[in-house]
């Protein structure tokens, strides 16, 4: 018996040199990257970091992160965050967000953040290149406001991506239950349609294909470029506006899009009206694209449902023979 009581703690030592040692390496892998960020020019900083969780897992909080990229004009800041690990392997990582205010920058626009059991979920592949194998963020009830008040809320979020058989490819599902739109935009919208304060549904699932796996090298090289995107399914439906789209899109190198969506729209009618009052569609524009999508309408048997197909080619967007404007350019920074 005694003997097995001295195998114990000599393997309860052991363990804990190990957490420790651990412990100790992952803080000084989260200073060393804050600080090859701020070799690069980004502003990262934090005020303290310290780790708990023993014996099994491995909790390493920020006090008060800051991340900038001036290349970008991103930026980020919260109270605090906690990486959460298996002390056995710190590649599975979960990211823990306050319920305080985050705050989101993007050059001299800032919006604050609000959610509840916000979490970031992120699998990495054991091996010196740590490839993604999931990302996962998901959250509780959240909403996001700007100077205006609230731009945006829901009941939930999925932002997912996942991998597959194929290292470059990985499939994306995005989820909002219950979105609601700003108050601005339902201001906008009011004249035109008695719509509900939320979304039945807000739904997205695609899969891409980049010119390379998602690493290490993404932060401190370049992010991976799509080059092929299968758009499974991609929903919004609010009251009586309904939106779907599918298809199958290629990249250039340059970002440029290339292949055909298939649209489908009810009430268009509405929709058109709300891309006219958000300055999506100029208004010179409008009488000459309600005369044509009144034809395509009509021609599908429904005047109030929109069964199209859009092209993308040769940088534009087509409808038929008919240029809609240019695609857009679809690059990582």
């Amino acid at each position: 018996m005694r003997r097995v009581l001295n195998i114990l703690v000599v393997l309860g030592l052991v363990w804990s040199a190990y957490w420790y040692g651990a412990g100790y390496l992952l803080r000084q892998g989260v200073s060393a990257w804050f600080t090859e960020q701020v070799a690069r020019g980004w502003q990262a900083d934090y005020s303290e970091i310290y780790t708990s969780g023993y014996p099994l897992r491995h909790i390493t909080t920020l006090i008060s992160p800051a991340l900038a990229d001036p290349a970008t004009g991103a930026a980020w800041q919260a109270e605090w965050l906690n990486m959460d690990s298996p002390a056995i392997w710190p590649g599975r990582q979960t990211l823990a967000f306050p319920e305080t205010a985050q705050r989101l920058s993007y050059f001299d626009q800032t919006v604050t953040l609000h959610a509840q059991g916000m979490d970031a979920d992120l699998h990495l592949r054991p091996g010196p290149d740590l490839v993604v194998e999931r990302m996962a963020l998901t959250s509780g009830p959240w909403a996001v406001e700007d100077a205006r008040g609230e731009a945006m809320a829901a009941d939930g979020l999925v932002l997912a991506m996942q991998g597959t058989d194929q290292p470059e490819t990985y499939r994306f599902n995005v989820d909002a239950p219950q979105f609601v739109p700003g108050a601005a935009l339902r201001k906008m919208l009011r004249p035109t349609a008695a719509l509900p304060e939320s979304f039945e549904s807000f739904e997205l699932d695609m899969t891409v294909r980049f010119d390379r796996p998602w690493d290490r090298r993404a932060l401190e090289d370049r992010r991976p470029q799509p080059v092929a995107i299968d758009l499974g399914l991609a929903q919004a439906k609010w009251g009586a506006l309904a939106l779907f789209a599918a298809g199958q899109v290629t990249v250039d190198s340059n970002g440029v899009p290339s292949g055909e969506l298939s649209i489908k729209a009810e009430n268009w009618r509405d929709m058109l009206a709300l891309a006219q009052g958000s300055g999506a569609v100029p208004d010179y524009a409008i009488g000459p694209a309600e005369r044509v999508l009144n034809l395509l309408s009509n021609m599908s048997g429904n005047p109030d449902t929109l069964d199209v197909k859009l092209g993308l080619r040769d940088g534009m967007v087509t409808l038929g023979p008919f240029p809609l404007g240019p695609a857009p350019y679809l690059y990582l920074r």
